[in-house]
């Protein structure tokens, strides 16, 4: 028979686990650049603009709908240093902002002071090429969750002159992706952990970089160097499009427009968000003489146990909760049971319960 209504948990019958749990997201280009377009006044009504012209969010419905959820938002910047860099661009200032505002948070300062620009392999030190004209992708901590999987990211642009079309009408869209990221990632970034974006496969040419924990994709407006008609609608095959190219573009259009180019380019995207799950576990052991009788006021009727039958049985009872408590005794959380157990003093059962956070 129980002797107290509490029992200590023992150090040892105490554990800590963490669980990884992934769930696959796709974007396909149906709703980044078509589905809800409205041809008669030239708009998306799943893309929300704002009047500093500084971004653009998209939404998987018409962003008025109270079913619609935000996905990512999309802009673009460059480098002062930037071939493209001019003050006589559009938005010159914006764009070298928005550049600089990113790279303090996903690249940091160096030794100097100075803001870092964006490189493309990640080793700073051999002084190698840099990103210094990029669209970034801003994804929403509702698909995100705690982080991209890494080794899980791929996205599909119309980048080469194959987006004009062939004569039946079809295109040809690359494939860039974080290949091989989840043996390979690096870790010299303020924003975490981040992968290399590549075209085609593990060893193809690096175009961007993702970075996890953020959620935040830097691609290179290089994707796009050369190929005809980028710009707002009507850049896919159609040969009378007033841009003749990404530069063109980005340094003499605003950045909306940008960003209408590069989502006209989209084809689909697909990735594994990450939700880290820690759990401590409590193994709460009931011994052959421990939990035998309740104090419910219905387990006794008359002065006497209801579940014997005899004077001489030995008193049961049945587990329905338990209850973990603080040092206190004040109840921190309640475990129920699917099923009510049979506690004699016969038998021992220990509880595994699970407290996830």
């Amino acid at each position: 028979m129980a002797t107290s209504t509490y029992k200590t948990i023992a150090n040892d019958d105490v554990t800590n686990t963490r669980t990884l749990l992934h769930e696959a997201i796709p974007l396909t280009g149906t709703i980044v650049s078509g589905t809800y377009y409205v041809e008669s006044s030239n708009t998306q009504t799943n893309i929300k603009r704002y009047a500093h012209g500084m971004f653009e969010s998209v939404y998987d419905y018409p962003y008025l709908s109270s079913s619609a959820n935000h996905i990512f938002d999309v802009t673009v910047g460059y480098s002062n240093r930037s071939h493209l860099s001019s003050s006589a661009n559009n938005t010159n200032s914006e764009k070298i902002q928005i550049y600089n505002e990113m790279a303090q948070v996903l690249v940091g300062y160096d030794q100097t002071g100075s803001i870092r620009r964006f490189d493309q392999d990640g080793n700073f030190a051999d002084g190698g090429t840099k990103l210094d004209e990029v669209f970034f992708l801003n994804y929403a901590r509702l698909l995100t969750k705690d982080e991209i999987k890494k080794g899980s990211y791929t996205i599909q642009l119309f980048p080469s002159g194959t987006v004009t079309g062939s004569a039946d009408g079809t295109w040809s869209p690359t494939t860039f992706g974080d290949y091989g990221a989840a043996d390979s990632y690096k870790t010299n970034s303020p924003a975490g952990e981040y992968g290399l974006v590549r075209r085609g496969n593990s060893t193809g040419q690096i175009f961007g970089l993702v970075y996890y924990q953020a959620g935040v994709v830097a691609l290179s407006a290089s994707i796009f160097a050369g190929a005809p008609g980028f710009g707002p609608r009507g850049g896919l095959g159609s040969g009378d499009n007033p841009f003749p190219g990404v530069d063109a573009c980005i340094t003499g259009s605003t950045i909306t427009s940008s960003c209408e180019g590069f989502r006209n380019r989209w084809e689909d995207n697909n990735f594994n968000n990450t939700t880290e799950l820690n759990s401590t576990i409590y193994f709460c052991r009931a011994e052959h003489n421990e939990f035998n009788y309740s104090s419910n006021p219905t387990y006794v009727t008359a002065s006497k146990i209801r579940v014997k039958n005899q004077a001489l049985d030995q008193p049961v009872s049945y587990v329905t909760t338990i209850g973990l408590y603080s040092q206190n005794n004040e109840l921190l959380a309640v475990a129920k049971l699917s099923e009510p157990n049979k506690k004699t003093a016969t038998n021992e059962i220990t509880y595994r319960v699970r407290l996830d956070y």
